[in-house]
């Protein structure tokens, strides 16, 4: 997993509440488990004027002009603000691997969907819970100023606006630690390789007709 320490990014606004995880990424997109090549697919039914299905050329699809991420300002955007809720919805871990190789690596909005906030993590995104209000200012700032970036820095938590404005945020002590050291499950447990290592060739020796 990347791991995440700071970042400049370009801000994209999705003004919409209760975004939930089937708009993130469509059902008919699930049947692929390997992580990645779902970004061309996030917001599938919002990003394009027709029916998508796993397998078309995108290139090729008429997309919606009207849809902020199809907007060239926001292109190569990696911060997503949203609204309340994001997430809701199916506990689908597809939907962050969307927003993942999309490009978005940190998210802020003024709540979240547990199992989607939890899912964030696990695949190196910062979601990040602020209050509404600063959610309706940064709003304000990032439709008014094409080219608006943020500053968030994980170490100190904080965000940081292009005015110097200041933005604190909270984040469970683990899951900084997992973040800032790009640490997956996988990556936690292999942390304790020779423990285990130890173990299986006990184990072995113990009880070796389980080995046959």
């Amino acid at each position: 997993m990347q791991a995440f320490t700071q970042l400049n990014g370009l801000v994209v606004p999705l003004d919409r509440a209760n975004v939930d995880t089937d708009a993130i990424i469509p059902k008919q997109f699930l049947k692929s488990i390997k992580r990645s090549g779902f970004g061309p697919n996030a917001f599938d039914e919002w990003r394009y004027l027709e029916h998508g299905e796993p397998g078309m050329d995108n290139s090729k699809r008429k997309i919606n002009p009207d849809f902020v991420l199809n907007q060239a300002r926001y292109q190569g955007a990696s911060v997503l603000l949203a609204r309340e809720n994001f997430g809701c919805g199916s506990s689908r871990e597809h939907a962050p691997w969307a927003l993942e190789d999309y490009g978005f690596r940190v998210i802020i909005a003024p709540s979240f969907a547990d199992i989607f906030f939890n899912n964030c993590f696990k695949n190196g995104m910062l979601p990040i819970v602020l209050s509404a209000d600063d959610v309706d200012a940064l709003f304000e700032e990032t439709e008014a100023s094409e080219g608006y970036k943020l500053n968030i820095d994980l170490s100190e938590q904080s965000i940081t606006s292009p005015s110097g404005k200041s933005y604190k945020f909270d984040v469970d002590a683990f899951r900084k630690h997992c973040l800032l050291n790009g640490l997956d499950d996988i990556g936690l447990t292999m942390q304790h390789q020779d423990a285990i290592k130890a173990f299986e060739t006990k184990h072995k020796a113990v009880q070796p007709w389980l080995f046959n």
